[in-house]
């Protein structure tokens, strides 16, 4: 303002050297003071445009940052399956479980890339997509103006790469297939495993991932699993189960007499550090899900870490009063029911609520660890207990603790915070929908596998060990025999 007065007392003075009359004076200053101010004001609006612009940008450039952060702690979760697995079953199949959970990511990454991310995310019905096959559909996200334009409309909104997008996902894939490692351990045949792990994340994961997450018909009747308590660990658990039951139990782990033969796993040590790498991924897991750096993160990690925490509380006291004794088994299992049944409310309930959530989570994995041996269904590292049971109770729980204040959603509607019923049956609704679902695709996968293949080693390989049966290897070579290890 100060140059734009200076500039027009000096032409005033110059047009009274030319002798202008005083009005052409005024109407020269007048002019050269409008056109001054119109320069100025284009000049403000683009450099208030050119800052709009930077801070989209870099508004996206963190968004991508955390969303890439957040799917390597997902990915990290791999070596804690790996860990817990391998040291929850006995030594003779150490290299055969970590095997399985190292083949299982790079399988899921490729049949994930060609088929599963456009029957989950690509434009298509309400029950599957079938557009952008090998991610190659068009997408031009991130967007400075916010427009998108694609074929992964039900994850326009989310403005950040596609490739970001992608690696997000398929690290959620890759964890639906590796928990039913766990369950079919120390008995399967490992190409059986394999084949199974491709037809889960190619076709099985995506078309449950793309009712809930994927705009399908269970979305859009308000169905909620903020980070895959149903999409992942249910879609998981159903297919670890069957595959349970059609396997059959390990030799010698059920007497004729009815008792049950204990065959506990070789190294403690190794499954409690992969409790430990797990409930640290799940801070991506769970946080990661809102695919932005936003201030909702530190909450939901909060509410992560309480049902994780209680869980494991609540698992210990009840084992210890059933048992006489703490098991650690059940302890780390405790950790991981608190953690799956949090997972797809921990957006959406208060920090109470996320403790009972987790209390309770940890008493159903105690309790179901010892039904589903008393019904004779072997699952060595408690899998079914862990992701299918608190994979079922963490859906409901949204029903029951959502509370649209935390949420900031008026329609995320908790029986127990207002009173509403609708949210509670819908979720109902998308449990008994996925567990049919998956109970008849992994019936049918799992026969034909059956069938073509035969799913079990031979007694041979299971008593000598998978490591020596399936890989001709030893993952403790040049250590003493344990002559109890059955």
């Amino acid at each position: 303002m100060f140059r734009l007065q200076t500039t027009k007392k000096k032409i005033k003075r110059i047009a009274q050297k030319i002798n202008f009359s005083p009005s052409w004076q005024g109407c020269i200053v007048l002019s050269v003071f409008l056109l001054l101010s119109c320069v100025t004001s284009v000049s403000a609006q683009e450099t208030l445009a050119e800052l709009t612009d930077a801070s989209k940008e870099l508004k996206v450039g963190l968004d991508t940052f955390w969303v890439v952060f957040a799917s390597i702690l997902v990915i990290f979760m791999n070596a804690g399956f790996a860990m817990l697995e391998t040291g929850l079953c006995r030594r003779k199949n150490a290299v055969n479980m970590l095997s399985k959970n190292l083949i299982v990511f790079a399988i899921s990454t490729i049949a994930y890339w060609a088929v599963g991310f456009a029957l989950m995310f690509g434009d298509g019905t309400d029950f599957f997509g079938f557009s952008g096959f090998f991610l190659s559909g068009a997408d031009n996200s991130p967007t400075i103006s916010g427009d998108y334009i694609g074929v992964y409309s039900s994850l326009g909104s989310v403005n950040i790469p596609l490739a970001a997008k992608f690696l997000f996902q398929v690290a959620f894939a890759g964890t639906a297939a590796t928990i039913v490692s766990g369950a079919v351990a120390e008995r399967i045949k490992f190409i059986d495993f394999i084949l199974f792990s491709v037809f889960l994340v190619a076709i099985a994961y995506p078309l449950v991932g793309n009712w809930i997450w994927g705009g399908g018909w269970l979305s859009k009747l308000g169905f909620q699993d903020f980070a895959g308590s149903t999409v992942v660990h249910s879609v998981g658990g159903w297919g670890a189960l069957t595959g349970s039951i059609l396997l059959g139990a390990r030799k010698g782990k059920y007497k004729p007499s009815g008792g049950i033969m204990p065959l506990p796993g070789h190294n403690l040590s190794l499954a409690t550090l992969g409790c430990f790498i797990l409930w640290i991924g799940w801070f991506g897991f769970n946080a990661g899900s809102t695919l932005e750096l936003s201030q909702d993160i530190s909450y939901i990690a909060l509410t992560t870490n309480l049902a994780a925490a209680s869980g494991a509380i609540s698992a210990t006291i009840i084992s210890w009063v059933l048992a006489g004794k703490p098991d650690l088994s059940l302890i780390i299992n405790g950790v991981l029911s608190g953690l799956v049944a949090i997972t797809a409310g921990c957006a959406f309930v208060s920090y109470g609520d996320a403790i009972i959530i987790g209390i309770i989570g940890g008493a159903l994995v105690v309790v179901f660890v010892y039904y589903l041996d008393s019904i004779k269904i072997d699952d060595p590292v408690g899998a079914v207990s862990v992701h299918l049971v608190n994979g079922i109770w963490g859906t409901i729980a949204v029903g029951l603790f959502a509370s649209p204040i935390v949420s900031g959603d008026p329609n995320i509607k908790g029986l127990f915070t207002t009173g509403s019923i609708s949210l509670l049956g819908v979720q109902l609704l998308g449990v008994l929908a996925v567990g049919a679902f998956m109970v008849i695709y992994s019936f049918i996968i799992w026969s034909i596998l059956k069938a073509l293949l035969g799913l079990r080693v031979s007694e041979e390989e299971e008593y000598f060990g998978l490591d020596i049966g399936e890989h001709g290897m030893e993952a403790y070579n040049g250590f003493s025999e344990d002559v109890n290890e059955i």
